[in-house]
């Protein structure tokens, strides 16, 4: 991941409710959720909902699809853990030991790179 991609991502992640949207379609799995429990979960109303989840799905955090008359959310888990490994791949000067649960994470989805 590239610097400007990794900072346009934690950008879209900057703000209370989509990071709180986003941990709340983390949480539910890849069956994700539909925007109205999105809605209701959150308390956030449906113009500034729809204006957030537009922001994390350019962002690459959010995945949606059509499923009858709702609009399905997803995390968007690759684009997740893309970020996560940029941000883990120079941790601790490779000393693992110091920060073993990153390491943890760095080592099952960080492309083989210790932490």
């Amino acid at each position: 991941m590239e610097i400007q991609n990794a900072a346009g991502t934690l950008s879209a992640l900057a703000h209370a409710g989509r990071l709180e949207i986003f941990r709340l379609l983390v949480q539910a799995g890849p069956q994700g959720m539909a925007a109205g429990d999105v809605a209701r979960a959150t308390g956030i109303l449906a113009n500034t909902l729809s204006t957030n989840l537009n922001i994390l799905a350019a962002a690459g955090l959010v995945t949606s699809r059509r499923e009858g008359r709702s609009i399905i959310y997803s995390a968007g888990y690759d684009a997740m853990r893309e970020l996560l490994t940029f941000l883990m791949e120079d941790c601790c000067a490779g000393r693992a030991e110091i920060c073993p649960p990153l390491a943890a994470i760095s080592r099952d989805g960080g492309e083989g790179r210790a932490c």
